[in-house]
């Protein structure tokens, strides 16, 4: 779910993968694999420099780490609630996407 919340969070920022890239002294292929399904994983560095950069506690960011196979109820819950609330932001941008491109 990183994939997708790191991607969301640039795009909510109107900031291209290489303005972020650069922004946080990264490759502009290392931002790309964060964001591709199935891609890399973000180290904890990454993570608190994403967050410092877009102003938000990292805990936020640690919602979305994902646990495939846990049988916890709260992590099957929590994974859950991320997973809402991902696609909660994916239905704003693209809304917000689609009212710009008609305005």
């Amino acid at each position: 779910m990183y994939d997708r919340a790191l991607k969301l969070i640039r795009q909510y920022h109107r900031l291209s993968q290489a303005e972020l890239a650069d922004a946080l002294n990264l490759s502009r292929s290392f931002v790309s694999e964060l964001e591709k399904s199935g891609g890399k994983k973000p180290s904890i560095d990454v993570l608190e420099r994403y967050a410092s950069y877009f102003k938000i506690p990292i805990s936020s960011l640690l919602l979305f780490a994902e646990r495939s196979g846990s049988s916890d109820f709260r992590e099957g819950s929590r994974i859950f609630a991320a997973d809402k609330v991902l696609k909660m932001l994916e239905w704003l941008e693209e809304t917000t996407r689609d009212e710009v491109h008609r305005g």
